[in-house]
């Protein structure tokens, strides 16, 4: 029986994919759990399995378009096989999300089939963008050398090809639009209240100055405020909640989320139950989390269901910032550089390191003094960092 091949929806920000390339052809083999192509989701790029077993008779997308959810990408069935009936069935897409390991195969059910593609392989290889702007500005595609890939023409070509506009506009990647989606879910509706504080980061930074004397693997200031970020949270369990239809969920493990900066937005790998992992635990994981979703190879599971997070813009010489809260989170951490400034002590100007946080809080989840005690605690961690090198134990 013939396999529909669709773009599945992988996570619940999903709206559309891009097909970036196909790995198989029209005419291979492929077995059912094989890769038939590689699909950019608004946080990563994944691999798309076959479903079934069979022939890849027809593939409906080119490399590099960008498709809904649902939409009908190819076609799998037996070298003799019919497969007429596959392109023309309507039938309701099934949204489909990753499991633990791998983002979930293909399935048969999909949205209102696409038409077969036209045969006509002199035709120009353009994005959909690219065809009706071209239309709009009857411009012949014909005459344009495209520049995506495999000579692909996209909208950029069509743009170059006239005069300039007063303004350019950049079509949004697929993980700003997820972000523009995310913000405006939170910011609008959620009303936030911010506290800001200066911590004493001298004893922190010889701390781990110790540890890297000590230890072949040494501990980031991120790393570091982390665990602090785990302890405070272990012993203030009311910030570790959400507002969810008019009651506080209160977490049983702390997951902390940590902003990754990334050339067409961010997104935020989880350390998961913080509060019962070492200082070393916690780097070791969050460098292979950071490093993955940089190279956009992060899996659902791993950027998803954050009860925290954490966003540093120290070394960027960032002094000073607040975060948007990311639904349902109730609390996030802003983190500026830490800094040689002039401080006064015990009546005396001497100097001292530096370095503002600002906790971003929902107010309906929480208030300002439960807000400060939390705050307070994790200077307090900071300031007296021999708690960080404690074992690992019960959160």
């Amino acid at each position: 029986m013939a396999s529909r091949v669709v773009m599945p929806k992988l996570t619940d920000t999903m709206e559309e994919g891009v097909l970036v390339a196909w790995k198989k052809c029209e005419g291979d083999r492929v077995e059912a759990g094989e890769v038939l192509a590689e699909i950019e989701t608004d946080k990563a790029v994944m691999d798309l399995e076959a479903f079934a077993s069979g022939v890849l008779r027809k593939i409906l997308v080119r490399d590099g378009e960008t498709v809904q959810s649902g939409t009908l990408l190819a076609v799998i069935a037996e070298a003799d096989e019919d497969i007429a009936p596959a392109l023309s069935d309507r039938v309701t897409a099934t949204p489909s999300i990753g499991g633990a390991g791998k983002p979930a195969a293909a399935s048969s059910a999909a949205a209102p089939a696409a038409p077969p593609a036209p045969a006509d392989a002199a035709r120009p290889i353009a994005s959909p963008r690219a065809k009706a702007l071209a239309a709009e500005r009857g411009i012949d595609l014909s005459t344009l050398a495209g520049t995506g890939p495999g000579g692909r023409i996209v909208e950029d070509d069509v743009l170059k090809a006239t005069a300039p506009p007063a303004g350019v506009d950049q079509p949004l990647s697929q993980m700003r639009k997820a972000i523009a989606r995310t913000m405006v879910q939170s910011k609008a509706p959620v009303p936030h209240f911010y506290l800001t504080a200066e911590i004493d980061m001298e004893e922190a930074e010889r701390f781990r100055d110790r540890f890297k004397q000590n230890r072949q693997a040494h501990p980031s200031i991120t790393d570091l405020l982390i665990k602090a970020a785990a302890l405070a949270l272990v012993r203030h369990p009311e910030i570790n909640v959400s507002y969810v239809d008019d009651a506080i969920r209160r977490y049983a493990t702390v997951d902390i989320g940590v902003a990754v900066g990334m050339e067409d937005g961010l997104i935020t790998p989880v350390i998961r139950d913080c509060g019962r992992k070492s200082l070393e635990a916690i780097s070791v994981e969050s460098r292979g989390l950071i490093e993955r979703a940089r190279q956009k190879r992060l899996q659902p599971a791993e950027y998803r269901g954050a009860t925290f997070s954490i966003s540093n813009l120290g070394m960027f010489g960032v002094e000073n910032f607040i975060a948007v809260l990311v639904p349902p989170q109730a609390a996030s951490l802003a983190v500026g550089a830490v800094r040689t400034l002039p401080v006064v002590a015990e009546g005396a100007v001497g100097i001292g390191r530096r370095m503002k946080v600002t906790l971003s809080c929902d107010h309906r989840a929480l208030d300002g003094q439960t807000a400060a005690a939390f705050l307070k605690e994790f200077i307090r961690i900071l300031e007296h960092p021999q708690e960080l090198a404690a074992p690992a134990g019960p959160s």
